[in-house]
């Protein structure tokens, strides 16, 4: 069953609620004062399903606004999520104030469907109705409200005249309207907070995206609370679940009434998140007064109103009539997403002057550029799922991740996913998004770094990875391993042991260097056991302690040295003898204690014990009580 929800909107006293009463049976106006005053205060629904033509159900959702000026707010509450409107205009009294400005309203807010309904038709003569007719044509011409592409119908809700004539007009309007992503996150801008008798807390609200079913967790912002769903309905009636474009109520545990309010939205739990700061594409009207750049404003985006400072890019007002790009900071924040379009009322004295739309919810805290800024906002606005690519690009070498993806969009994981073969630019690393181009650069930053590495080091082989990611803190850890692995099985990188190094590249050794290296392995290489101290060997060098230094590691990374102990380094052809005497010895006796091992090799007690230590590392020997047994 298609769900699509219509709005009312129209100058007070034009007939908006009786209409729906007309059409529904419906009364809409619920409250007390309301029914005594005979005005709508605020927001009313009603519901109604007709067949189409097809022979399946559509449901209707009504949500009637307030037509007076001082419940513009409440109106503006009511339309944000509306698929339909229908423009409610008395033929005994035509066009008046609130009529254009809820016509501005909804053309700011970019409805794309409606019905002219010219009421009260039975209070004037078929001459005067015809001159408000053609007096509305005017108003509506080059509109989405033009009558070449919207009908005018006149009615009378009192006796019945036009309102089937009406209801067939609906279902025609209602079939040219796309359904809502149902498979999208759930988004629900509360509109009423009670308490039901036996059920508890209850919220209603239009479903504006995704698919809510009992027992299901979501998150209500700005709070970020987790709230459980125990119960649904859509249009007064439990349901196994409510999709996109229905009138939804929920019966939620984990929030009172006194936690609630309207504004608040419901979402899918750890997707969105409420925002105080976005950017945005602002029009103002035609008959606005200039907006100065830092002026506030009030803000009204679907259920939500609050107080935002316009901040202005490259411009210090916009004349009524213009449209330009600017940031606006809420004084409390709320959940939006890219796509989402605003109300903007002037401060003092509070009228409509303009809206617009989000272009971004996570906006950048410093840009180097204001006029470069403003061509990324231009392609945002103008993009859909170039915008990812956009956004990514933005990005650079720290890419950005799905999660993210997802809060800066409002799409789901798998819809992200689905589009990225269509953005052949854009390559997935684990959970990160990234340009390949960025990929690129990063390949080139790490090949440019090993090279100064090299250059800075002749007398090491090659840079560790640990080390050399330590060039590259702003780089997300997955994107890092992917570019070097990349790298290396490229070529353009080849390891070393623990090290990576460019190909060719290897110890580069002076003549001093090379003498001192020699001086180092054959002062221990003669020594045998009785090895001398490194500090007496480094003494007699030509080089510096620090080139000294680094020939020794180099030594111990060849494993020409081995390091059995802090200050003890010994030969490996030392050991290897060490190790066929061990073997010889075997042969004797499986055991050796320490006396023993100091006649074998004519040690004293300072080396011999740190080398048993070593053979029982290694696995040659191994120790039991006093002696060591010889494997």
């Amino acid at each position: 069953m298609k769900s699509v929800i219509v709005g009312t909107a129209g100058h007070i006293d034009h007939g908006k609620t009786a209409l729906v009463k007309a059409l529904t049976g419906i009364d809409a106006d619920r409250l007390e004062e309301e029914k005594r005053r005979g005005i709508t205060i605020d927001i009313g629904f009603a519901h109604l399903e007709l067949a189409a033509p097809d022979g399946d159900l559509l449901r209707l959702g009504f949500v009637d606004v307030p037509g007076h000026e001082r419940f513009v707010r409440n109106m503006l509450a009511g339309v944000g999520g509306i698929d339909l409107v229908l423009l409610v205009i008395a033929a005994d009294e035509g066009i008046k104030p609130q009529t254009r400005e809820h016509f501005d309203i909804c053309r700011l807010l970019s409805v794309r469907h409606g019905i002219t309904v010219l009421t009260k038709s039975d209070l004037v003569d078929p001459e005067t109705l015809e001159v408000v007719r053609l007096e509305v044509e005017d108003f509506l011409r080059g509109s989405f409200l033009d009558t070449a592409k919207a009908p005018i119908i006149a009615v009378s809700s009192l006796a019945g005249a036009g309102i089937e004539e009406l209801k067939s007009t609906l279902v025609k309007v209602a079939e040219e309207i796309p359904a809502r992503d149902s498979a999208g996150l759930v988004r629900l801008p509360i509109d009423r907070v009670f308490t039901m008798k036996g059920f508890g807390t209850v919220v209603t609200g239009t479903l504006i995206s995704g698919s809510v079913h009992k027992e299901d967790e979501l998150e209500l912002f700005p709070e970020a609370r987790r709230v459980r769903v125990r119960g649904v309905q859509v249009h007064g009636q439990s349901a196994g679940q409510a999709t996109a474009g229905q009138r939804t109520a929920l019966n939620l545990a984990g929030a009172s009434t006194d936690q609630l309010t309207r504004g608040m939205t419901l979402a899918t739990s750890g997707t969105l998140t409420a925002v105080s700061c976005f950017d945005v594409e602002v029009s103002l009207l035609a008959s606005a007064k200039p907006l100065k750049d830092r002026a506030r404003v009030h803000f009204h985006a679907y259920t939500s109103e609050t107080i935002a400072r316009v901040v202005l890019y490259g411009n210090k007002q916009l004349a009524g009539g213009e449209s330009g790009f600017a940031q606006l900071r809420l004084a409390r924040p709320t959940l939006l997403v890219p796509g989402d379009r605003f109300i903007i009322r002037q401060f003092s004295p509070v009228i409509t002057i303009g809206g617009g739309l989000v272009v971004e919810n996570a906006p950048p805290h410093k840009f180097q550029n204001t006029a470069e800024y403003v061509q990324v906002l231009q392609q945002l606005s103008a993009a859909d799922v170039e915008a990812i690519g956009v956004r990514v690009s933005a990005a650079g070498m720290r890419g950005i991740t799905i999660a993210e993806t997802m809060a800066r969009t409002g799409w789901t994981r798998k819809r992200v996913i689905m589009m990225l073969p269509s953005l052949p630019q854009i390559s997935r690393v684990g959970d990160f998004l990234i340009t390949n181009s960025a990929l690129e650069q990063i390949q080139k930053d790490l090949l440019s770094t090993l090279d100064t590495f090299h250059q800075n080091n002749p007398l090491v082989v090659g840079i560790s990875r640990e080390e050399l990611r330590g060039h590259f803190e702003n780089i997300p850890q997955e994107v890092f391993t992917r570019v070097v692995e990349g790298t290396l099985q490229a070529g353009k990188f080849e390891p070393s042991g623990e090290l990576v190094r460019l190909p060719g590249r290897g110890v580069v050794m002076k003549d001093e260097e090379a003498e001192s290296k020699k001086i180092i392995e054959d002062a221990f290489s003669s020594a045998g056991l009785k090895v001398p101290a490194m500090k007496d060997v480094l003494a007699s060098l030509k080089v510096d302690r620090a080139r000294a230094q680094k020939i020794v590691t180099l030594l111990l990374r060849d494993k020409v040295l081995v390091k059995i102990s802090e200050d003890l380094l010994f030969h490996k052809n030392a050991l290897n003898d060490l190790r066929k005497r061990m073997t010889d010895e075997k042969a004797r006796s499986a055991r050796i204690d320490v006396a023993r091992f100091k006649e074998l090799t004519g040690v004293t007690r300072k080396y011999a014990i740190p080398l048993l230590e070593y053979l029982d590392r290694e696995h040659v020997t191994r120790r039991v009580g006093d002696e060591r047994l010889i494997l």
